[in-house]
């Protein structure tokens, strides 16, 4: 009887931990409300990416936002040594993301921009045109799955403003803004 307890405790802190992983739309709400406010404060990025790398079996979104986070301690960081290990470490992070979850547009949205704002002498912008093509997919195909509309226009309006899409990706951008 004993024994059947603690695997019963065993099932229910596993499962908890699985359920635990998981950020509920309210709490994504609040972390992309967080991240906008990480851009200009150092110990928010901080505090915000201690939470996302302690939370066990990360979704692709999450760890998207885990990688954008590190790219915010580079730009927060004084050390150019430090600048491109966190480029370095983002990006690497962004790839796991996108080979969690292939398909989300937010994911590519996030690696697109990060990539967009390191300077191409660092040679780290290698991505830019497949994920630009494969963000311009998804308006082509009206392809957003849950992503709010707030976010579908935002995207369109910095993909055009990024100057980095042809006159037809930008044709077919213009429609969502």
């Amino acid at each position: 009887m004993i024994k059947l307890k603690i695997l019963f405790l065993f099932f229910f802190v596993s499962v908890f931990q699985l359920v635990k992983a998981q950020l509920s739309p309210k709490e994504i709400a609040v972390l992309k409300t967080d991240l906008i406010k990480a851009v200009e404060n150092s110990k928010l990025t901080d505090s915000l990416s201690d939470r996302l790398n302690n939370l066990p079996n990360k979704t692709g979104l999450i760890t998207a936002y885990a990688g954008t986070l590190e790219a915010l301690k580079a730009k927060h960081s004084w050390n150019p040594y430090n600048k491109i290990k966190y480029v370095k470490l983002s990006l690497n992070t962004m790839q796991k993301a996108i080979n969690m979850d292939k398909e989300n547009m937010e994911i590519r949205f996030m690696r697109f921009s990060i990539e967009h704002f390191t300077p191409s002498f660092l040679s780290f912008s290698k991505d830019l045109a497949v994920d630009r093509k494969e963000i311009v997919k998804h308006y082509q195909n009206n392809n957003f799955g849950v992503t709010d509309k707030e976010l579908i226009k935002n995207v369109a309006k910095f993909m055009i403003d990024s100057k980095r899409c042809t006159a037809e990706e930008i044709k077919i951008l213009k429609k969502f803004t």
